[in-house]
């Protein structure tokens, strides 16, 4: 039991240290401070060192943020509602945080951009899980799954870009308008949902 508390605090470190500072801001020693653990249980948990504790610190967080979006997304029946609660959830969060805790893997995708690592990869499968939790609900709310998929591709990706300016800004109003914004672009298509 105590290895894998171990190996969770250091994942869960990991994610914290990279989604403040980004992946090439982290050093491998510092995420073993910061987790309260031995730079020798660091590397016997991750012997891929610093890039496989990067992977699993971004699926930590991916699940994280997907938790947050099923739950924001469960909370109203309507699409566009649903979307809506997902930017003021967002927002919350973020402002809670002192503005530090923005999306769990823009830092680390942006810093890995035209490469073909592994935390690239581990990025992108983020963002389509999230794509494809607003896509279900779009399908469940009677969207054809062509318009379903990409109304959720513009909402993550407007989330996203919304969520940075929000950081950036120490304001919560980029979601706020992101997320009315959103809102309706759904409802426009609400009447040719399912056709």
């Amino acid at each position: 039991m105590q290895s894998s508390s171990t190996r969770d605090r250091i994942v869960v470190a990991a994610a914290r240290l990279l989604q403040r500072q980004g992946y090439v801001g982290t050093g491998i020693k510092q995420i073993a401070g910061e987790a309260q653990a031995t730079l020798g249980s660091v590397y016997h948990f991750f012997p891929g060192g610093k890039e496989a504790v990067g992977v699993a610190a971004i699926r930590h967080s991916s699940e994280e943020f997907a938790s947050i979006l099923r739950t924001a997304l469960a909370a109203e029946d309507d699409p566009a509602e649903a979307v809506l609660a997902c930017s003021r959830q967002l927002a919350a969060e973020l402002r809670e945080s002192g503005w530090i805790d923005g999306c769990p893997v823009t830092a680390a995708a942006l810093e890995t951009l035209g490469t073909d690592s592994e935390i690239q990869r581990a990025c992108a499968e983020a963002l389509r899980d999230w794509t494809r939790l607003v896509t279900e609900k779009l399908l469940a709310g009677g969207f054809d799954p062509a318009t379903a998929a990409e109304l959720a591709t513009t909402v993550i990706s407007t989330l996203e870009g919304a969520e940075v300016t929000a950081q950036v800004n120490r304001s919560e109003e980029p979601l706020h308008a992101a997320g009315r914004q959103l809102a309706r672009l759904v409802r426009s298509y609400e009447g040719h949902a399912g056709g």
